[in-house]
């Protein structure tokens, strides 16, 4: 009777702290969505639940252009956000896409085959790939700011691209090479005697092996360049603006907007809540993979 008493003492200890995170992690979304239905008093004095502390309206949604009633009339602003999220589409795949083909390859180099550049071997050669996320951005504003001026790259897509993907290659490789050290060489080495090449090996036994942990650092690097705000804020002025910069612009001397920068924050974050749904089990494989053997 007592262990059975613990038991389920355990249980409601265990679901209940589950419980109480739960609503600490949503409460915040919960909050975004609720304010982009709000007016300025409702915002003011802290309402909370829809119907019971406040009437519910559209005008968060209205000053987008994105509210029923808007939607067939014309509406710069809604161009404007559809350019911004289009923007932050191309960039944030493109970026996760190219950093994790580089980053692959990287990873499986370091894993597999022995460098040595003078002092420096594979173990400092993924450290320093590592140290690079210790770098504070502010510190590369001003380089990178004169680099693309003279490379005529500023406000453009592929500038962007090409500093983000910079900016999450160190993960990728870090997830990547864990995630082969957990792979059994004798599997390359069966398929070699077998007449199988180097890329032979790469490519069909031991990328589909690595499917998760390449799923996991996709997903890691799209959130990160998804949400990216400082360098966009630098490189960007009109035509490569994305979504977390028009966010920001909300604010301004004359007050700040909060309907509108309700309705712009769940707008950026209702796709990756979307993503971590139905990709939360590869991400969890993913950064699980090696850590058991």
């Amino acid at each position: 009777m007592n262990h059975r008493f613990l038991r389920v003492t355990a249980r409601i200890g265990i679901y209940g702290s589950l419980s109480l995170w739960a609503f600490v992690c949503l409460f915040p979304i919960y909050w975004t969505l609720t304010t982009s239905f709000k007016s300025a008093r409702d915002i003011l004095r802290g309402a909370v639940i829809p119907w019971v502390d406040y009437q519910p309206g559209w005008l968060g949604w209205q000053s987008l252009g994105l509210s029923p009633d808007r939607l067939g009339v014309t509406s710069t602003v809604r161009d404007e956000f559809l350019l911004r999220f289009e923007n932050s589409i191309v960039v944030s795949l493109s970026a996760a896409g190219f950093a994790l083909v580089l980053g692959t390859l990287a990873a499986y180099g370091l894993a597999r085959f022995k460098y040595r550049f003078g002092f420096l071997q594979n173990k400092d050669i993924s450290f320093f790939f590592l140290s690079q996320l210790i770098l504070p951005p502010v510190v590369l504003a001003l380089p990178i700011l004169v680099l693309y001026q003279s490379l005529d790259m500023l406000d453009t897509r592929i500038g962007l691209i090409c500093i983000y993907a910079l900016s999450v290659l160190p993960i990728v490789i870090w997830i990547m090479r864990d995630q082969f050290a957990s792979i059994p060489h004798e599997l390359e080495q069966a398929a070699m005697v077998d007449g199988c090449s180097v890329w032979g090996v790469f490519l069909r036994i031991v990328l589909p092996l690595a499917g998760p942990g390449m799923a996991a650092a996709f997903i890691l690097s799209l959130v990160l360049c998804w949400n990216e705000y400082f360098i966009a804020a630098l490189l960007t002025s009109s035509n490569a603006k994305t979504l977390p910069v028009m966010v920001a612009s909300q604010t301004s001397t004359s007050g700040v907007g909060w309907w509108t920068m309700a309705a712009l924050s769940f707008s950026s974050i209702f796709p990756l809540v979307i993503v971590g749904l139905f990709l939360e089990r590869f991400i969890v494989k993913g950064l699980t993979a090696g850590s058991v053997k």
